[in-house]
């Protein structure tokens, strides 16, 4: 029995194919214009990669903002939901989930039984987001995936007057100007970010085992600023591509709704 999850988010749409005893295949595109487009392409792409055909998919729940804009939904489930379920599913000790997408963040708290106690989150602004981190790369001239190894190179990070992406805009074109090195530049970007995010963490009470999904999980930079200023040791998801685990707890919600254990 083949079921999909589609995590339709602002910058990325990804979608996971799961059989009841592992994902059997994946897509990650860039959101399209229409979401439906991009549903639909990151689908294809999957079945093409497992070699099956959208037939033989019994059951598919969508998340993420754009859920609602599945085409081949069955359902639709929170992001919040979809990431608990996916992340207890890959570490079951977890305690609390840092998901930072392309213009949200959340912070989730579980219980022991993988069911959300509380969670908080900022959508009302793109610092400490996805988003910041990519304006960012982009006025220093350099591809988002750089970020993070250009930011290891720093020794001396700059400081960002405002969390407000623009005005962190502003400041970053002026020590430019002044001939600051990008590399210390990037390290500031990191630091500025993990304060945002830590802001947010601290309100919901933070509670060991701690992991981070979403794309910026891939920042190591970003995670490594978190972990001195928490004071903790994050989880990396290393068995899936941790901007994957909203659509994988999408997909283990399918294989229940369709009658799997």
């Amino acid at each position: 029995m083949i079921v999909a999850g589609c995590d339709i988010g602002s910058l990325t749409t990804k979608v996971v194919l799961f059989d009841g005893k592992k994902i059997i295949a994946s897509s990650i595109i860039k959101s399209k214009p229409k979401p439906e487009d991009g549903a639909y392409e990151a689908l294809q792409q999957a079945c093409a990669i497992a070699t099956v055909n959208q037939d033989n998919i019994v059951y598919c729940v969508g998340t993420g903002y754009g859920r609602k804009r599945v085409p081949f939904a069955n359902n639709t489930i929170s992001e919040i939901s979809c990431h608990t379920k996916g992340a207890f599913y890959l570490y079951p000790n977890v305690r609390t989930i840092i998901d930072i997408g392309g213009q949200d963040c959340k912070v989730i708290s579980l219980n022991t039984h993988g069911e959300v106690d509380r969670f908080v989150t900022n959508d009302k602004c793109a610092a400490g987001t996805g988003r910041f981190l990519e304006v960012m790369a982009k006025v220093l001239k350099i591809e988002l995936q750089e970020l993070s190894n250009m930011a290891k190179k720093g020794n001396e990070a700059i400081t960002l007057a405002s969390a407000c992406t623009v005005w962190a805009q502003a400041d970053v074109i002026k020590y430019l100007n002044e001939g600051i090195s990008k590399e210390n530049i990037a390290l500031g970007v990191c630091k500025s970010m993990a304060k945002r995010v830590g802001v947010l963490v601290n309100q919901a009470s933070i509670k060991r085992d701690v992991c981070i999904t979403g794309g910026v999980a891939k920042n190591s930079a970003v995670v490594k600023e978190l972990e001195n200023l928490l004071g903790v040791t994050i989880v990396k998801i290393t068995n899936v591509d941790p901007q994957l685990t909203g659509a994988l707890g999408a997909a283990l919600f399918a294989y229940q709704k369709a009658g799997g254990k």
